[in-house]
């Protein structure tokens, strides 16, 4: 298969996925210039792949520092920080609009709290919380040895329980 056709596949594939790591990773809600940008740096560097390894974890990988990117520039540009978009989170429909309010705004404060945590943790948390990556394919996208990826999640965890008594159950990160 041609490198053009391997990447269209993986767009289709895992745009979605990309999207989504992207908006919780750098706050925005706009952030289709930034996934677009994830695959052309694929298309890029695709000689670099590995294809017994999995294109999903190295297409991650490469958002992280897309991400990473747009963070410089934007602070750069600005000293602003940047903050999650109300408009990230998707509720069902079937909510009566009180438990509606209620839902956004505990996920708004989850949000927000994984925000505020240091780089390693937030990192680990999109990963393994958000996307429900495994723990070896967080720690082929960290870079990280599966121990570290437990251990730092496990720290994660915690440190989003102690923040200001957050309350909250892995649950509401799907």
């Amino acid at each position: 298969m041609s490198t053009g056709r391997t990447i269209s596949k993986w767009f289709t594939t895992y745009s979605d996925d990309v999207h989504n790591f992207l908006v919780y990773y750098t706050g925005l809600h706009d952030v289709e210039d930034l996934v677009q940008e994830v695959f052309i740096k694929a298309l890029r560097g695709i000689e670099k792949f590995n294809y017994d390894a999995e294109p999903k974890t190295w297409l991650f990988s490469i958002a992280r520092n897309v991400a990473k990117d747009e963070f410089r520039k934007r602070q750069s540009k600005s000293s602003k920080d940047v903050h999650l978009d109300q408009n990230v989170i998707q509720l069902p429909d079937k909510n009566t609009p009180e438990a509606v309010i209620q839902s956004k705004e505990s996920k708004q404060e989850l949000y927000d709290a994984i925000q505020q945590l240091k780089e390693s943790y937030r990192d680990v948390v999109l990963l393994r919380g958000i996307q429900q990556l495994s723990i070896k394919e967080t720690a082929s996208i960290l870079n990280w040895s599966e121990s570290k990826v437990k251990t730092t999640y496990h720290r994660a965890l915690q440190a989003l329980k102690g923040e200001g008594g957050l309350r909250y159950d892995e649950g509401q990160f799907s």
